[in-house]
């Protein structure tokens, strides 16, 4: 859903909106969320990340405000940084951003989300699809159906099926 009218970067941070929206160029856009398998694979890969921070030395974080330009605020589902941020929001990039599709959801308007974050810099952006257990690596280059999602420095290697047990 997009608001009716335009509304200040001032006006967006200082608003609570529940569940968080991403805001872009002066729009407020609700993000599908809420249902079960959504909510179940966001916390699967929490877990996941969060399981093995020491190793890693990766701090995890659902729905975390990212500033990917002066007017432009992405909420991933869960985002990933080196170490803990210094900041409310983030307004470096964090090192994963990973998107989780909703029932309504279609992988076509997901690609904008995307171009922004690899407009930002983000080293790695990951798509998540509960409903086909599939995942996608993001690159400036294009989409990737993958099996594994893996980084490096620090090298990180997470097997598909792993996040859909």
């Amino acid at each position: 859903m997009v608001t009716g009218s335009l509304v200040s970067v001032h006006e967006y941070l200082s608003t609570s909106y529940r569940p968080d929206c991403d805001y872009v160029d002066g729009v407020v856009l609700e993000r599908n969320l809420g249902e079960y398998d959504h909510s179940r694979l966001m916390g699967e890969v929490m877990f996941y990340f969060h399981s093995r921070r020491g190793q890693w030395g990766l701090r995890v974080f659902p729905s975390l405000r990212v500033r990917v330009s002066a007017t432009r605020f992405r909420v991933p589902d869960v985002c990933l940084t080196l170490g803990d941020p210094p900041e409310q929001i983030l307004t470096t990039p964090p090192f994963i951003c990973i998107e989780i599709l909703s029932k309504d959801d279609r992988f076509s308007e997901m690609r904008q989300r995307v171009e922004d974050y690899l407009n930002f810099r983000v080293p790695y952006v990951w798509i998540l699809d509960p409903g086909t257990r599939q995942a996608w690596r993001c690159t400036a280059t294009g989409t990737q159906d993958v099996t594994e999602l893996r980084t490096e420095n620090p090298e990180t290697v997470v097997p598909v099926c792993d996040l859909f047990e």
